[in-house]
């Protein structure tokens, strides 16, 4: 295997959430891939697959082959765990392989579908909405914070759906409580970092993270794409205005055949003269 790109996931948490093939290795089990019980309810295995799809996706390591068949690997564990027949047979026998967990699927092709369904951006967008915020973000932040022993800038590199410019002040503000209320202890790193913070102008809507819709980023996009149509336009107008001055012509229309003419014989007189004065100069010196 070639050299190993960097896929913006720390080792911590590729060894928390290595997906291996398990077409070919017992090792692990699915429930283990998402680090779930085997107990786990289908919320619980729900929001561990999408931590872990949020963490993998192809968009959000791009160029990373590895990450992008760890990622595909994960959508066949959840289209085992997700399906409550398909996660019964599992369970009685161990086995992932399609044809035998397919059993007395007629259709097929909708079988297949289920299977390999794809995630798409909107299915990410949701869960950081849903998840920014929420009791399992706080939950989640306090133990990376123990994890981490305050030290905030390797918190916010295993933080789910978190950013240093939106979220410090927030998170901040969560941890202060905590710690007054002797929930947390408080780290000579995490001092130091929270004193920056308090000298930080907050943002007005941490929460906000993503505040224009698809249709406008659309709108906003054909915006711009006619505004440098216009500037293109305008560019050549001005040239044009400018050809016109030097050679003669009507500014307010197409230029006639005969005009035409008449500027290409002065461009090429200007041209011709310029070669002459050149081999005369070479000529004298």
């Amino acid at each position: 295997m070639g050299k190993r790109k960097n896929s913006g996931v720390s080792r911590d948490e590729e060894e928390e959430v290595e997906v291996e093939n398990h077409s070919s290795s017992n090792e692990k089990s699915l429930y283990e891939v998402l680090n779930v019980a085997k107990t786990a309810s289908q919320q619980e295995i729900k929001k561990a697959y999408y931590k872990l799809a949020l963490r993998l996706h192809p968009d959000k390591n791009p160029g990373d082959e590895e990450a992008k068949e760890k990622f595909q690997q994960l959508q066949k564990v959840i289209s085992i765990l997700g399906d409550e027949e398909k996660r019964a047979v599992y369970d009685q026998t161990g086995c992932v392989d399609d044809a035998d967990l397919a059993g007395d699927v007629e259709n097929l092709k909708t079988f297949f579908r289920a299977m390999y369904k794809k995630v798409t951006e909107a299915d990410i967008e949701e869960f950081e909405v849903n998840y920014r915020g929420s009791d399992s973000e706080k939950k989640d932040l306090f133990d990376l914070y123990k994890k981490c022993k305050g030290n905030m800038n390797k918190l916010f590199c295993s933080m789910l759906c978190s950013d240093p410019k939106l979220d410090s002040h927030r998170f901040k503000d969560l941890l202060d409580e905590a710690i007054a209320a002797g929930e947390l202890k408080e780290t000579k790193a995490y001092g130091k970092w929270a004193n920056k913070v308090s000298e930080m102008k907050p943002p007005t809507s941490p929460l906000r993270r993503k505040e224009k819709s698809v249709k406008q980023s659309e709108s906003d996009l054909l915006a711009i794409i006619s505004q440098r149509r216009s500037e293109r336009k305008d560019r050549f107008d001005s040239m044009f205005s400018t050809l016109v001055s030097k050679y003669g012509g009507n500014a307010d229309s197409e230029p006639t055949e005969e005009e035409f003419e008449a500027a290409r014989r002065k461009v090429e007189s200007r041209k011709a003269s310029n070669k002459s004065k050149h081999k005369l100069h070479q000529a004298l010196f």
